[in-house]
């Protein structure tokens, strides 16, 4: 037993360090080729624009794990921020009560999310995309289609900083950390991997597979509505367009960390890993001169070629 858990761990130190060296490898070609993008305001740059991304993966690690899918994250984000600027701009609630009632709310949609996916067998695909479309018109509805400005009352979130490191980054990170451990150290994380690996064999083996998938498809929405207070921060407002393609960019993100689409198979930092590596290729190829319609005809090929590797490195 010891002799495989030790090769369990160079597996996955091996995995860890591959996708290091293709990060360092994106720094480096994109350092040679732009002359400004190796500085201090580039990788703050990054560091400020990815907290959202990379909460929002968390998240979705888990419901592919279980081989599910949660395309309403942006949906989500975009109705808790306005629950947010809302609470704060039309009924002046402090900070922390709109905090709690955007929490509440990205949670209820990911808890009606999971309620629906267990109570009618539906294919998550189809209950997400849906609601997707809710949680949209919902934010456009309390928002009236307007912008709602904050201001400096929420800023504060983002302009915190310890060592030079921004708090949203800093709780990314932790969340990061906190992800894997219940991942890979707990009996719930063992139960996720289980019913991704066979829903049937799980639940023949003692595990409440539908009250598992309740609670990640609640923590996805839980996570997604982090995000949002984290995006209002940075942008000191409530938009009801934010998180627009955010449901592709956090798939995109954990299938380059090597999570399976089809479920019992995945880590938090390879996701954490994958969007790094997307932000440093969009903010590398916007340094390099490339045009919005080549910047995603690479991104994808960069997806789909992470996607064929990985099926060859576990086959």
């Amino acid at each position: 037993m010891e002799g495989q858990g030790a090769r369990q761990l160079r597996a996955v130190a091996a995995e860890y360090l591959a996708m290091a060296l293709v990060l360092a490898g994106l720094v480096a070609v994109f350092s040679l080729s732009a002359p400004n993008f190796f500085t201090a305001t580039t990788f703050r740059t990054i560091a400020n624009q990815v907290p959202a991304a990379v909460i929002i993966a968390v998240g979705m690690t888990f419901v592919l794990i279980i081989a599910g899918i949660d395309l309403s994250v942006g949906g989500v984000l975009a109705l808790s921020g306005a629950v947010l600027g809302i609470g704060m701009v039309h009924y002046g609630l402090p900070l922390p009560a709109a905090v709690t009632a955007c929490l509440v709310a990205g949670a209820a949609c990911g808890a009606l999310n999971g309620l629906v996916v267990i109570r009618w067998a539906i294919p998550s695909f189809i209950v997400t995309l849906g609601m997707m479309e809710i949680t949209r018109g919902a934010a456009y509805m309390v928002t009236d289609s307007q912008t709602q400005y904050i201001g400096s009352r929420v800023e504060v979130i983002s302009e915190a900083s310890l060592a030079g490191l921004s708090f949203p980054f800093l709780l990314a990170f932790l969340l990061v950390i906190a992800g894997q451990i219940t991942l890979a150290r707990t009996k719930f994380g063992r139960y996720m991997i289980a019913l991704g690996t066979s829903e049937e064999a799980a639940r023949l083996s003692g595990v409440n597979t539908r009250m598992v998938k309740l609670a990640v498809f609640t923590l996805s929405g839980l996570l997604c509505a982090v995000a949002a207070v984290i995006n209002c921060a940075r942008m000191a407002s409530a938009d009801p367009n934010a998180g627009s393609g955010a449901e592709l960019q956090a798939i995109a993100a954990v299938v380059i960390g090597g999570t399976s689409l089809m479920g019992g198979r995945g880590s938090v930092v390879a996701s954490f890993f994958g969007v790094l590596i997307i932000a440093v290729l969009g903010a590398g190829l916007a340094q390099v001169g490339a045009q919005e319609p080549a910047k995603r005809l690479i991104t994808g090929c960069v997806i789909v070629a992470a996607v064929i590797l990985d099926h060859y490195r576990h086959r």
